[in-house]
């Protein structure tokens, strides 16, 4: 069992990092490169994103991620009286909640908003707006909640094993 769960432990731990590390990009580079185009441009582009990451490693690593963190989760109210158990509940519930769920909420609406209008429109261009406003702030939320996961489950790691 103790072999599961430090399994677990470090994929959780490299999931949570990979996703902090797109999430990070997207927040500090891509969307403001995005926003300085015309609306049309960075409309069509973050369409484009939104199909091909759906059919991309990303969301492999993404799932697998809440997957295993919500394993640890489990683990972790299971066998409380493990000294890693705190950590590991910590790490899960910022993933599952603050990454993977956050996504469904707030990210994936705005996107779906987006993929519904006309890059070329006026309309478009007002969602365009909130949309770069709103997905980022939300975005910033995720890529913090994956980061905190990140150095949760690193905690556990570094937590010894109980005797």
């Amino acid at each position: 069992m103790d072999s599961l769960l430090l399994g677990l432990t470090w994929v959780s731990t490299l999931g949570a990092a990979l996703i902090a590390g797109v999430f990070f990009g997207f927040s500090t580079f891509i969307m403001t490169a995005l926003g300085r185009r015309p609306p049309a441009e960075g409309i069509a582009a973050m369409q484009e994103i939104n199909l091909t990451v759906v059919r991309s490693g990303f969301i492999a690593v993404f799932f697998a991620t809440a997957v295993t963190a919500a394993a640890l989760a489990v683990f972790a109210l299971l066998r409380w009286d493990d000294p890693r158990a705190p950590y590991r509940l910590a790490g899960a519930l910022l993933y599952v909640l603050g990454t993977f769920g956050l996504t469904i909420v707030r990210n994936v609406p705005l996107n779906d908003e987006l993929a519904a209008v006309d890059p070329a429109s006026s309309e478009g261009a007002g969602v365009w707006s909130r949309y770069l406003s709103d997905w980022t702030w939300w975005n910033t939320v995720r890529a913090g909640a994956s980061l905190a996961a990140t150095a949760a489950f690193v905690l556990a790691l570094g937590v010894p094993s109980p005797a």
